[in-house]
């Protein structure tokens, strides 16, 4: 008797079969809701997938998102789930920027954990773009993507499938990173693919990969830079400038740019830290 109740209040498939868990708990995206919206957009940068650090930024109250760089950093899935938990707590979007290698995983995990966007990066080709965008859609007949039912914690307490949650997959802002000679010498191909709602451009893949590393000032790459957003633009497809500094977000406004990403943690922290302590240092040293 005692397991006849508990199968009927699990359910076969091991999650409770209450009327209420088949609803699909799905947060409201943010981020697309500016999008959709024509607003601006503003995040900042974290190499650090510590929950304070993201409250952190929420606190400040002028940042719509954060994003992680998942590319870089050494994370778990634990902690990919509390981050986007911090975000939620704070009112803040969330993307996250992935490998090439294993996007696929990644980035449906990251989606599972409650992240709204997902940047990839190192696309060398259309089919490469193509390959981003399935792995987001949802596994429909109308949507020919890859992502199928998943019980975790964006759909939990339900297992998933309903159609507020294909609504919410099909919300997820795809993010695509446009860096490398390739995907430059194909770019009238890959804004023309279906998915794509944001490109930001990547100076220092690109001018690594045609032969002049850091020199992502130089000529040939400004004059790409612009021809990439100008394209983009032409199609209808929002284009995203990393800055670090608010002067340099003009450059980009002139530009037709509304969307930024302004700064990193890491690079905040250690600006600070050696401003202050080489100023400590000298007037220890003049007293």
């Amino acid at each position: 008797m005692k397991v006849d109740t508990f199968r009927y209040k699990v359910g076969v498939a091991g999650f409770p079969s209450h009327p209420e868990t088949k609803k699909a708990h799905v947060r409201a995206n943010s981020i697309r809701r500016l999008l959709d919206a024509g607003q601006p957009t503003i995040g900042t940068h974290l190499f650090l997938d510590d929950p304070a650090v993201v409250e952190t930024v929420g606190r400040v109250g002028t940042f719509d998102y954060v994003e992680f760089l998942a590319e870089y950093s050494a994370y778990s899935l634990r902690s990919l789930d509390d981050f986007c938990r911090a975000t939620e707590l704070h009112g803040l979007g969330s993307m996250i920027k992935v490998d090439f290698e294993g996007h696929t995983f990644i980035a449906q995990r990251s989606v599972g954990s409650g992240f709204e966007s997902v940047l990839f990066a190192d696309a060398r080709s259309p089919d490469d773009v193509r390959s981003f965008v399935r792995s987001l859609k949802p596994d429909t007949p109308e949507h020919r993507g890859l992502f199928g039912v998943g019980a975790r914690r964006h759909s939990l307490p339900a297992y998933g499938g309903t159609p507020p949650y294909v609504e919410a997959l099909d919300q997820i802002v795809i993010a695509i990173m446009i860096e490398k000679a390739g995907a430059v010498e194909q770019i009238d191909e890959i804004v023309e693919i279906p998915g794509i709602d944001m490109v930001q451009w990547g100076p220092s893949d690109y001018s690594m990969c045609i032969g002049r590393p850091g020199d992502e000032k130089h000529a040939s790459v400004i004059e790409t830079e612009k021809r990439v957003i100008a394209r983009c633009h032409e199609a209808g497809i929002p284009c995203r400038a990393e800055i670090g500094t608010v002067e340099d977000a003009k450059y980009y406004m002139d530009l037709g740019v509304r969307h930024f990403s302004l700064g990193y943690d890491l690079f905040t922290l250690h600006d600070a830290l050696k401003d202050g302590g080489e100023r400590l240092r000298s007037a220890i040293a003049d007293a």
